[in-house]
């Protein structure tokens, strides 16, 4: 998911106010008219001075009246970006089916929930609940919990997961729902909210669905935890070390080149900042990066996690465009599958930047309760989990087109050229439970038939 990598920074000079002025090479933008984005950005600048990474990312991609996730539907070929589970259903096929592995393994606990992080278009769910289908005992013990911010993107993943156009009066309500942040059910001598979940339905495998704002407000129960490309998309903080004054921030200031159609410039901080001095801490000695990206919010978000699976057991499950704790500047911005300038015409475009899974695995260690895997790449997990006789069995008595439909999808998601290798998962187990590699993350060929 998003214009030019910050990679191509070639030079920083000293700017006003004794912030530091990068400069870097330019793709192609259009100067749009100021959006409310725009306009809301540039005030902030103007009253208190340049805004970080996080803040700009944040009004961008989640602003309730503009924000690129809140009023559209992103993905697909009509979209920016197109994901796994679109291209293949033999993708969410291979995660249901380490899911069931992994409840089998925890003495198959019931009630059981699937928790889904920022899910998409409902897609990925719905292939993972009809390999449920096959597997009464876990079809009969779960439940669907979804995070989504995004009414918009509610709706579509409401429609895909019961079949069904919503009416008037459900989408009425899915609006209600939202704006209130509660469901409309409450006890029966009061008031008093019984669950946060902002709508509820029952899909058409009979597993009842519920649409959360945030993972705090799903019930602290034995959950299932999911979150395809999702972690790409929250907000990063940027950080550039300088010979004088140590590690420093990226900033985004207003630019005051008139002629350039960027309305942002980037510079840096005249020195340490509170987020230099706190989210720093991870960095080993000997890191020989000049430039670090950490994502604050995916980190809470991880011990949140973490903290669930320790107190009621689980797993999690996370696949996303990322790196090991090498790579330097990976924030881009996409926009009808091409790439586009961060920092031009904010709002009708993705942000995105490559998830640090050594992060990941440095705050698992730090709970001392549980255990990381990975990350292994896309390609790895896949062919473990046994994907290639998945498709030779989806094959069977096709016809040519079909198969080649199939053979198309298959390469895409495990061609290392294409998306095999360029994707990574990471699990998330109890450390007591799990002495041996998971599941897909270890050689052995796994498979569980699925009808």
């Amino acid at each position: 998911m998003s214009s030019l990598t910050f990679s191509k920074i070639t030079q920083c000079l000293v700017g006003r106010n004794g912030l530091r002025l990068l400069k870097h090479g330019r793709s192609y933008c259009t100067k749009l008219k100021e959006n409310k984005i725009m306009k809301g950005l540039m005030n902030k600048i103007k009253a208190t001075g340049p805004l970080t990474v996080t803040d700009y990312m944040r009004e961008v991609l989640t602003s309730p009246s503009e924000g690129y996730y809140m009023t559209r539907d992103v993905f697909g070929q009509e979209g920016d970006f197109i994901t796994s589970p679109e291209i293949s259903q033999m993708f969410g096929e291979m995660i249901g089916i380490w899911f069931v592995d992994e409840w089998m393994k925890n003495k198959s606990p019931s009630p059981v929930q699937l928790v889904e992080l920022g899910p998409g278009r409902g897609t990925l769910a719905d292939d993972i609940l009809r390999v449920f289908k096959n597997f009464p005992e876990i079809n009969e013990s779960v439940s669907l919990h979804m995070v989504e911010i995004s009414p918009a993107l509610a709706q579509i993943q409401i429609e895909k997961l019961t079949g069904e156009n919503l009416t008037s009066e459900q989408s009425s309500k899915l609006t209600d729902g939202y704006n209130s942040g509660l469901s409309d059910l409450e006890t029966n001598d009061s008031s008093e909210k019984i669950s946060k979940h902002y709508y509820q339905c029952k899909t058409k495998y009979g597993i009842n669905a519920y649409w959360y704002k945030l993972l705090h407000d799903v019930p602290s129960e034995h959950s299932l935890y999911l979150a395809h490309e999702f972690f790409d998309a929250l907000p990063i903080c940027k950080f550039q070390k300088t010979a004088d004054k140590g590690w420093c921030e990226v900033m985004i200031d207003i630019n005051p080149d008139t002629e350039s159609p960027n309305q942002f410039r980037f510079v840096l901080s005249p020195g340490s900042t509170p987020n230099s001095t706190g989210y720093l801490r991870h960095i080993r000695p000997g890191d020989k990066r000049e430039h670090i990206e950490v994502a604050p919010y995916s980190g809470m978000i991880i011990l949140q996690i973490a903290e669930r699976i320790k107190q009621n057991g689980g797993c999690a499950l996370i696949a996303d465009y990322g790196h090991n704790g090498d790579k330097t500047d990976t924030l881009r911005s996409f926009k009808q599958h091409r790439l586009h300038d961060v920092l031009c015409d904010p709002g009708t475009a993705d942000l995105t930047a490559d998830v640090d899974f050594s992060f990941f695995r440095h705050l698992c260690l730090s709970t001392k309760s549980i255990s990381s895997f990975g990350p292994v790449t896309q390609r790895e997990f896949l062919q473990n989990m046994g994907i290639h006789l998945r498709l030779k069995m989806l094959m069977q008595g096709k016809d040519q087109a079909t198969k080649k439909t199939l053979i198309s999808g298959f390469d895409m998601i495990t061609n290392p050229e294409k998306m095999g290798d360029r994707f990574k998962f990471f699990a998330m187990l109890q450390k007591k439970d799990y002495n041996d590699p998971p599941s897909g993350f270890n050689n052995l060929s796994f498979q569980i038939p699925v009808r």
